[in-house]
């Protein structure tokens, strides 16, 4: 499933693994044909190319290295540079190649000037760090980065989604084997879809929503709209009818006596939260909602604020719940940011809510309590508009009433939503202009995979 991410841990562990059925040696061999073969691709050929190659001190360096052998052998002119040889300014190459600290950097590095020529490097630019994808000093631009046997979280996040340039995983004949990350791929969003039968009905699809408060109307219906276009054959919204937050909505009122809504058993999940609004004795309407109403819940906005010391509103229930917070909100659930490694800090208001938790931003994260990630980054800055996050939690809840599993939904959902945006203009999208593009992104999927 999707394309899978490895961690510098998860890296060692691989290499620990391959090491004991095979010497270094060899695995050298085939990592430097593999790499000379895509710099050939890259250089257009070998005559008459020179090549600066900068060697790093460990492993990242013994991959430059043998890729240096290889080119040369085949007539590539190479120059190499020790990580205390480096000039101010690179003499003028085709091509330079990066090999100087990949994932492994622990200390700042600042780049010289690589002139003109194009930079490629191995695994990750050097002064990134491969765990968070933070600048450790000054890093290089690269303009393409070759990434070994599989993506790293450093590519993805912060400094090294920018400084990596174009992203091309290569194949050394190693087996990650199976990984707890993965990045979520058009594919897989279309295998996840499921196929609706001829003698379908609008109850089979239903969609719950508690949203909306006076004055703040404008998210419930972004959500329910989101809702519609993403495959729910029905949304019924419940929304707060008067000023007083002490008034029950008609989700409280008509309570039954099992402690939930009569005809809540029509329904295949909840969405709650968005625009509920922070009045007195809201914070306690949702967990009552929550506790009244069995089904799996999208919690988003307003909603999110009721969890805030309350984790038992949703930990240890059977019922899947999935939160959807942008840092601030992860601040006021956990009481500090995320940290610099996100997909630790999604995993661990996961584990903390015993939840599936969508962490927001450029790359998000959908992380569940045993740690299983999907990383989604179909987005891009049209997303950054008020209420796109309404729809976000409309579109998970569609997916999660037609019975996809909620991990799957989540990222399924942020996935379509960026597709979506993607389809938009470039100047003056806003929210509720992406629901209507929902269905021509679903439709763009791979053709024979959806169902």
């Amino acid at each position: 499933m999707g394309q899978p991410v490895l961690t510098l841990a998860m890296v060692k562990a691989v290499d620990e693994r391959t090491l004991a059925n095979e010497p270094l040696d060899a695995i050298l061999v085939r990592v430097g044909a593999a790499l000379a073969r895509e710099l050939i691709k890259i250089l257009g050929g070998t005559y008459g190319r020179r090549v600066n190659v900068l060697v790093g001190p460990g492993l990242n360096g013994a991959d430059a290295e043998a890729a240096a052998l290889v080119l040369e052998h085949r007539g590539v002119r190479v120059k190499r540079f020790g990580v205390d040889e480096l000039p101010a300014v690179l003499p003028p190459a085709d091509l330079t190649l990066d090999g100087l600290f990949g994932i492994g950097l622990s200390r700042p590095f600042e780049s010289p000037d690589p002139g003109p020529a194009p930079i490629v490097s191995i695994d990750i630019p050097s002064g990134i760090d491969g765990l968070t994808g933070q600048a450790i000093g000054s890093p290089f631009q690269a303009d393409i980065t070759l990434t070994l046997m599989s993506l790293k979280p450093g590519l993805l996040f912060g400094d090294g989604a920018e400084c990596s340039g174009e992203i091309r995983v290569v194949d050394i004949g190693m087996d990650p084997g199976e990984t707890l990350i993965d990045l979520v791929t058009d594919d897989d969003v279309a295998t996840w879809l499921p196929h609706r039968t001829r003698n379908a009905h609008k109850w089979n699809d239903a969609v719950l929503v508690v949203a909306g408060s006076p004055g703040m109307t404008g998210a419930s219906h972004l959500v329910c709209r989101a809702a519609l276009r993403t495959g729910a054959g029905y949304v019924h919204l419940d929304s707060a009818a008067t000023e007083d937050p002490n008034i029950p909505t008609e989700v409280v009122s008509s309570l039954a006596g099992k402690g939930q809504r009569a005809d809540v058993d029509r329904f295949s999940s909840l969405v709650v939260g968005p625009g509920l609004g922070q009045g007195v004795g809201s914070a306690e309407f949702v967990r009552t909602v929550l506790a009244s109403v069995e089904l799996p819940a999208v919690i988003d906005g307003d909603g999110l604020r009721a969890l805030a010391g309350h984790f038992d509103a949703v930990a240890g229930s059977e019922i899947a719940t999935i939160l959807t917070p942008h840092d601030g909100e992860y601040e006021r659930l956990m009481g500090h940011r995320p940290g610099p490694d996100r997909i630790a800090s999604a995993v661990e208001l996961a584990e903390a809510t015993d939840s599936v938790v969508l962490l927001k931003g450029p790359t998000t994260v959908v992380a569940d309590s045993g740690g299983r990630v999907l990383l989604t980054r179909s987005g891009d800055q049209r997303l950054a508009t008020a209420g796109t996050g309404d729809v976000l939690a409309g579109m998970i809840g569609a997916l999660l009433a037609q019975g996809i599993a909620p991990l799957r939904a989540a990222a399924a959902g942020a996935h379509l939503h960026g597709r979506a945006a993607q389809l938009g203009s470039r100047n003056g999208l806003i929210a509720s202009d992406i629901p209507d593009l929902v269905p021509a992104a679903i439709t763009e999927l791979p053709v024979g995979k959806k169902g």
